[in-house]
Formats: structure tokens, sequence, C-alpha cells
């Protein structure tokens, strides 16, 4: 599935499952938003497809 031009909010970002499924959305072409209350580990967080 593509997600190209598409935008995503991902909540609980910074790690875990959340950081996974934001980073594959990115994989697919997605413009992803990251959020999470945890702001150290979720600033360091940057896809690129």
């Amino acid at each position: 599935m593509s997600f190209t031009d598409q935008v995503v909010v991902v909540t609980g970002a910074a790690q875990g499952i959340g950081r996974s499924v934001a980073e594959a959305y990115a994989v697919a072409g997605a413009k992803v938003v990251l959020a999470d209350y945890k702001e150290a580990e979720g600033s360091s967080s940057s896809f690129h497809s």
C-alpha cells in the first residue's frame, strides 16, 4: 500500500511500537507527524524514505 502524499499522525512515536509504525509509514511514502510526551526521545527521530 502506498501512502505517497498522505499525512499520518502517530502518537507514542518516541519509542517502541509507535516508533516502528512511524518508520513504516515513512518508508511507504507518508509525511509523518510524530507525537509523544517524551520530547528528548522524539526529537532524535528522523525518518527519510
